[in-house]
C-alpha cells in the first residue's frame, strides 16, 4: 500500500516551517526520523496534506546543560543519546530505556522529539521521560509554551500539541542516578507489551525517597503509579513493602487488548513487573547516594 498524495516542504528555517504549520489549518505533520510517521503513512492509517521535513533545520540536534537541566532538541538522535557522556552522567535511566527501542537502524533515524509527537502509548522515550518529569518547549508563529509531559501525553498517540505547533525543546530536571528498566515483548525488537520505569534516591541508611514509578502498555497513554510510589517512601525497599506496592500499581491501570496481549495478560503482568523492577532497583543500588 502507498500513502495518499500530500506536499513535501523542506523549510530553510525554523520561521518557515512553524509559518507552513500556521498555513496549513491542521493538515501539515512535521518529518523527523519519520521511524513512525512514514510507515502510518503508507498504511494510509494517516493522512496529511503537507510534510514539513526539518530535519536540515541548524539546532535542532543539540544537546546542552542548561544549569541542572539537560536539554535535547527535537531531532536528537536515538543513537546519540545511547552512547553521549553527559546523558551517562545525567539520565542513565533515558540511556538505558533507548537501548530497547527498535533497532539501531531505527536508532540511527528515530529522534527524542518524534517520539514524544507520536505518543506511542508503549514507547520507551515517552516512559522514561515520564519518570523523569520532563517538559517540552512547543513553539508556533505565536511564541512558545512549556508543557509538563504528563500534561503532553493525552491520549494513544495523542498529544496536547495545537496543529500549528511544534516542539522545539525537551527539557529534563536533575534526576536520581539510581533507576530501572524492564520490559515484556513478544520477540525482540517488537513493541512493548508492557514497560516499567523507575527513579529514586537512597540514603546512607538505605531508605529511599522521590520515587517515580511509570508504566507504559497499560493504559491508553504512559502513567505514574503515584500511590505506589508513595507508600514505598522511607521504606528499604523491604519484600513485604515491593509487594504491596506492586499490587496498589494496578489502580492506574486500564489495559488495552491488542494483537500482542489481552487486557487480562496485560493486568496480569502489572504487580510481576513492578515488583521485579523494584527489586531491581534496590538490588543494583547497594552504595547511597553522595
Amino acid at each position: 500500500m502507498k500513502s495518499a498524495p500530500f506536499s513535501y516542504v523542506r523549510p530553510e528555517s525554523l520561521a518557515d516551517a512553524l509559518g507552513v504549520l500556521e498555513s496549513s489549518a491542521g493538515g501539515a505533520r512535521v518529518l523527523a526520523g519519520g521511524q513512525s510517521l512514514v510507515p502510518m503513512l503508507q498504511m494510509r492509517l494517516m493522512q496529511v496534506d503537507t510534510l514539513i521535513d526539518i530535519n536540515r533545520l541548524p539546532g535542532l540536534d543539540d544537546v546542552r546543560a542548561d544549569g541542572p537541566e539537560t536539554v535535547f532538541g527535537p531531532l536528537v538522535r536515538h543513537t546519540m543519546l545511547e552512547s553521549l557522556p553527559l546523558v551517562s552522567e545525567r539520565l542513565p535511566l533515558l540511556q538505558s530505556a533507548i537501548r530497547y527501542v527498535g533497532d539501531p537502524q531505527i536508532r540511527n533515524r528515530g529522534t527524542i522529539g518524534g517520539s514524544l509527537a507520536q505518543a506511542d502509548p508503549t514507547g520507551e522515550i515517552p516512559l522514561a521521560c515520564l519518570a523523569l518529569d520532563a517538559v517540552v518547549v512547543a513553539q508556533s508563529v505565536s511564541g512558545s509554551r512549556r508543557i509538563a509531559i504528563g500534561d503532553l501525553l493525552v491520549g494513544s498517540y495523542a498529544t496536547a500539541l495545537e496543529p500549528e505547533e511544534m516542539i522545539t525543546e525537551v527539557r529534563v530536571p536533575p534526576a536520581a542516578h539510581h533507576f530501572a528498566f524492564l520490559e515484556r515483548n513478544r520477540k525482540h525488537n517488537d513493541f512493548a507489551v508492557i514497560n516499567v520505569a523507575i527513579v529514586g534516591c537512597r540514603d546512607s541508611d538505605g531508605r529511599w525517597s522521590s520515587l517515580r514509578i511509570a508504566l507504559g502498555g497499560v493504559n491508553d497513554r504512559p502513567v505514574l503509579a503515584v500511590e505506589a510510589a508513595s507508600l514505598l517512601e522511607g521504606t528499604m525497599l523491604e519484600e513485604e513493602a515491593v509487594a504491596e506496592a506492586a499490587q496498589l500499581a494496578l489502580e492506574v491501570v486500564d489495559p488495552p487488548s491488542d494483537i500482542r496481549a489481552s487486557a487480562e495478560y496485560r493486568r496480569h503482568l502489572v504487580p510481576i513487573y513492578v515488583r521485579r523492577a523494584l527489586t531491581k532497583l534496590r538490588d543494583d543500588h547497594e552504595r547511597p547516594d553522595v
